[in-house]
């Protein structure tokens, strides 16, 4: 759909404000996709995400800090997150040995098994999104955006 289609208007927009309009209108709709998406296993992308982080530790614990710097919402409230992960028993919090101030969060095996009924959902998910595009595209589509991301300092 074009963007003058969703404003509801003709007038002409400068490059610079079109392209982010569209990057925004782009990302606000492919983020209620995924909104939708996770609900319908109760959790957030964000919960989503703090999963995906604790079974890329293969089975060793991670702190709140590893969590925290891995995460794609940087401003994440970790601590919530991982309380509300404890309450529907796909983490678990533990006391370090070695040093008793640190926190230590592991997976579940229900943890593991959420992610092995999603990860297969989710990708289909995301190929459907991606599915107007052809392969350069999208490879084009990403380089852009690592372009754009890399010169941000906002």
């Amino acid at each position: 759909m074009k963007l003058q289609e969703i404003l509801k208007s003709n007038v002409e927009l400068p490059l610079a404000k079109r392209t982010s309009l569209n990057f925004v209108i782009t990302n606000k709709i492919i983020a209620e996709g995924y909104l939708a998406f996770f609900k319908q296993f109760d959790i957030s992308g964000q919960q989503y995400n703090v999963l995906r982080i604790l079974r890329g530790q293969k089975g060793k614990p991670a702190n709140l800090a590893t969590i925290q710097e891995r995460m794609i919402h940087k401003n994440s409230n970790t601590t919530r997150l991982i309380d509300k992960l404890i309450l529907k028993g796909f983490v678990e919090r533990t006391i370090c040995p070695e040093n008793r101030r640190k926190v230590e969060i592991i997976i579940t095996k229900n943890g593991l098994d959420l992610l092995i009924t999603i990860d297969p959902e989710l990708n289909a998910l995301e190929e459907k999104i991606m599915q107007p595009l052809t392969t350069t595209e999208a490879e084009t589509l990403n380089t852009l955006l690592e372009k754009l991301r890399g010169s941000q300092s906002l």
